[in-house]
């Protein structure tokens, strides 16, 4: 069957495809004069190309400086491609006979010829802007004259939302065409039918959507209908920026939750928990910062990893077989790096620091020369580069990565992928020979890779080992992070032209400077958009983790100690996890309405045997759930606003709005101490250590010292204040790390802070929520803190850097949470239980609770008994069912 050969990579750089016609190639001399060879006749913005039906014959394609006759005879240079039908460089001869071309349609030469002098025209202007302005009015007027065909509906039920212009892109070319959106698909007509009548993408099958900068503004857009986060099914450059965004919108409505499942913040979640692989996080980052693989001038970038190709081992218990992956390839050589600066030391205004991109298309084909030939022979103008210039060896080329003075170039998602085809010349092309005499074949691997296959199962066990997971936020930082634009010696590669381009391409009026730009976009490449800001956490990785493809150390050996049998924490950690799993099915045990208001907090006795609550209506209450109401117990007449039960199980401590806070002795039935210590309402309190932590509406958060021998005892306790957090506005909620050395308050304007007991000067500040904070939390592992606030948001802040991490928006503001780190279980304000998965950004369950909004919940060390007390003034007791 007969297989078509064109390929817009036929085309140069810039160039358009407008339409095809059946024609005859007339040629031969004397008595075989106008021998006719069938084929295809494709007019193109710069030259025409004839694809004879002959797979054997070789492809013309003639420049677009030709003489016209009403046959169409062309005089030029000339190129034959594909010869034999086999994808070599091209061949090119300067004719000087006719070549004529007959098409099978003669009522249709006029026209032919009409557009053939038009491009004809634009090609003999002086300079290159009003060359391509022209081809662009023609091109624009072809689209103009044109509409998308409404029988390629896939039915006929189908309403059109809009219709506009666009081209699709593929590597090295775009194909111009009319887009149309419906209620059910989505349409692409190329405006010359090729490789498709119409591309059509049913909207209920799009799986993710990203707008993308093209050619540095912001036109693009691709959509992915596989979970496949490295090729997508379309991508299309809008001529406006309003027309791309209108049909992201109405795709965007077709996706739930979508622009919640696609932020930089909400895939570093993930990946710091291990969700998702080094390898997935890396891709996804890359879709986030516009990088795609149907555009080479930003074709997804990774790292580098390995440093030693020459051993015959992979050994990936040793730092040493690692690239210090804090550094960018031009600073990884401190002697080169040294010659680097003082070149830039040494130029006059303006500087650059290494004179090339990390990722252009010239590199990625440079990978890929092997299995994307016809790629390569587009961008070099017909020819292979010259053969001791090829990827011969993966060594090499990381010799030269290191060494050279030019070549600064970090890898491609082919390296951990797992297909190593790039790697092998299975179309058997002739790539030339080199300088020892050898013909360029396959990629040489290193010693320690026994094959293809081997050498990318071994790079992927690098990619996700654990020195690369402990060290591939430094990496980010620098590709796509806070220090992408940090100082010479360590900025990643954000060389002048990047830094120019992005600022001023827009604003370029004059056409010539304007081509100039685009074209070393194109071909220099770009750099990632950003997106991080502040210094990338890192991730959590276990203590012991090995990940060598070599038999290595036992678990017996790599583990401190080998117990016999789990231990009771491990045992604990189990039930813990149990409990959660199965939050969403918790059941009610018991229900208690013994305060006239809402009640505000509530605390156990290790035992479980009895409850303490404390409400607006100023009481403390002692309940259990055999015997009920035990005691009632009030201070004064303002309202309790949280209690806590100390560790020795005897004293009961209240916080009041009185500014006062109360110590109440269970054994003696009686309030035992006050601490008058605030100027305001006191909101909230913690207990560690011997410590009193107070959070008040003055503006502070107190910790004092309790210097009794035990205060449980019948005497009055003295208490020091040890340190004063000063706040800007009143102080609504704290709570402590895990391990005691770092405090989280929240406050009535929305302020999350981080501090160091230690240290009275905050860590870190961020205003997280615009009202009021409701609660904070840490998770266990002390490296995130959760917080809800009034206005509907909860909140993941990273402890390390200060950073949002994740913002989800629920439907009602929620009041109180437990969480582990990943399941939150929150109180709304319509009294439901929230069952919330932090990494997908959804209600998981709802379980019906209180009558009115929840205002606090108490649950036990095991995860396994929850209380919560609500406006209602109810409390209720709940257990997870297994």
């Amino acid at each position: 069957m007969f297989m078509c050969r064109f390929s817009l990579l036929l085309l140069d750089l810039e160039e358009h495809y407008f339409e095809q016609h059946t024609a005859y190639n007339l040629t031969g001399r004397g008595p075989e004069a106008n021998r006719r060879t069938s084929g295809s006749l494709k007019i193109c913005s710069k030259s025409i190309i004839f694809e004879p039906d002959d797979a054997v014959k070789p492809i013309l394609k003639v420049l677009s400086s030709y003489y016209l006759s009403p046959g169409l005879v062309a005089v030029f240079l000339i190129y034959l491609i594909k010869e034999e039908n086999v994808v070599a460089p091209y061949k090119y001869e300067r004719v000087k006979k006719k070549v004529t071309f007959q098409l099978e349609v003669p009522g249709k030469t006029e026209d032919v010829v009409q557009m053939l002098l038009q491009l004809h025209r634009a090609s003999c202007l002086d300079k290159q802007g009003d060359q391509t302005a022209m081809v662009a009015a023609i091109l624009q007027s072809r689209l103009a004259r044109t509409c998308f065909d409404k029988n390629s509906f896939q039915h006929v039920t189908e309403n059109p939302h809009m219709e506009c212009v666009a081209e699709m892109v593929s590597p090295l070319v775009t194909n111009a065409g009319h887009v149309c959106i419906t209620d059910c698909n989505l349409y692409f007509q190329p405006m010359n039918s090729y490789p498709d009548l119409v591309v059509q993408i049913g909207l209920h099958s799009v799986r993710r959507i990203y707008k993308r900068r093209h050619g540095l503004r912001p036109l693009g857009l691709e959509v992915f209908c596989t979970e496949n986060d490295l090729c997508s099914d379309i991508y299309l450059m809008f001529y406006s920026t309003k027309e791309r965004d209108e049909l992201y919108y109405y795709i965007a409505t077709f996706l739930e939750n979508h622009i919640a499942e696609c932020t930089a913040e909400s895939y570093m979640l993930q990946w710091q928990r291990g969700y998702i692989s080094n390898y997935q996080y890396l891709l996804h980052l890359n879709n986030l910062a516009d990088r795609s693989v149907n555009d080479l001038s930003q074709y997804p970038v990774f790292p580098w990893v390995i440093s030693d190709y020459s051993s015959t081992q992979m050994d990936l218990l040793n730092p040493a077989s690692f690239r210090d992956l804090s550094k960018p390839i031009g600073a990884l050589n401190t002697e080169r790096l040294e010659r680097l600066l003082e070149r830039y030391r040494d130029m006059p205004e303006t500087r650059f620091m290494y004179g090339s991109h990390y990722s252009s298309p010239g590199y990625v084909l440079f990978y890929l020369v092997r299995v994307a030939p016809e790629h390569m022979l587009c961008l070099q103008n017909g020819r292979f580069d010259q053969a001791d210039r090829m990827f011969n060896s993966v060594g090499e080329t990381w010799k030269n990565c290191l060494e050279g003075g030019t070549d600064f170039k970090e890898l491609i998602p082919e390296f951990y992928g797992s297909d190593s085809s790039f790697l092998k010349n299975l179309l058997g092309l002739n790539l030339g020979r080199r300088q020892g005499g050898g013909r360029v074949e396959n990629v040489e691997l290193p010693h320690w890779a026994s094959d293809p296959d081997d050498f990318l199962e071994k790079m992927r066990l690098a990619l996700e080992s654990q020195y690369v997971s402990e060290h591939l936020h430094e990496w980010i930082d620098l590709i796509f992070g806070y220090k992408q634009r940090g100082s010479e010696a360590v900025a990643a590669h954000n060389v002048y032209i990047c830094q120019c381009v992005c600022l001023c391409f827009c604003s370029i009026e004059d056409p010539d400077q304007k081509i100039a730009m685009l074209t070393q976009i194109l071909e220099f490449g770009q750099t990632p958009r950003q997106l991080f800001v502040t210094p990338h956490p890192q991730r959590i990785t276990p203590r012991f983790h090995n990940l060598s493809g070599t038999p290595s150390l036992s678990s017996s050996e790599l583990s401190p100690s080998s117990p016999s049998m789990e231990s009771f924490e491990d045992l604990t950690e189990e039930s813990k996890k149990m409990a959660w799993s199965n939050m969403n099915k918790l059941a009610s045990q018991s229900r208690h309405k013994i305060h006239k208001e809402a009640v505000t907090g509530i605390a156990v006795t290790l035992s479980g045997d009895s409850i303490f609550s404390t409400s607006q209506d100023s009481t403390l209450k002692m309940f259990s759930k055999e015997n009920g109401l035990q005691r009632s117990m009030s201070f004064s007449n303002m309202a309790l606003s949280s209690c806590l039960m100390l560790p020795d199980d005897k004293i009961v401590v209240c916080s009041s709005w009185d500014n006062n806070v109360y110590f109440y002795s269970i054994a003696y039935g009686r309030r035992q101490d006050t601490l008058m210590g605030h100027d305001d309402a006191v909101s909230h309190i913690c207990w560690r250590d011997d410590k009193l932590y107070t959070a008040s509406w003055d503006s502070t958060v107190k910790i004092w010292k309790c210097v009794a021998d035990d205060i449980s005892s019948n005497k009055r306790t003295q208490f020091d204040l040890l340190a004063e957090f000063e706040h800007e506005a009143g102080v609504n909620t704290l709570d402590l790390s895990p391990a005691g050395t770092l405090l989280a308050t929240g406050t009535k304007e929305g302020t999350l802070t981080l501090w160091d007991i230690a240290n009275p000067l905050p860590l870190n500040q961020l205003t997280c929520h615009s009202g009021k904070i409701h609660q904070v939390a840490f998770s266990p592992d002390s490296r995130h803190v959760l917080s809800v606030g009034e206005d509907s948001c909860l909140v993941v802040t990273d402890v390390q850097t200060g950073m949002l991490l994740a913002t989800v928006h629920a439907e009602q503001e929620q009041r109180c949470f437990c969480w582990d780190g990943n399941t939150v279980l929150s109180g709304g304000m319509s009294g439901d239980l929230n069952v919330w998965d932090l990494l997908s950004s959804k209600v998981i369950h709802k379980i019906p609770a209180h009558s009115g909004a929840v205002t606090c919940m108490w649950m036990n060390g095991q995860c396994s008994t929850i209380i919560t007390g609500g406006v209602d003034k109810q409390i209720i007791l709940w257990k997870p069912e297994y």
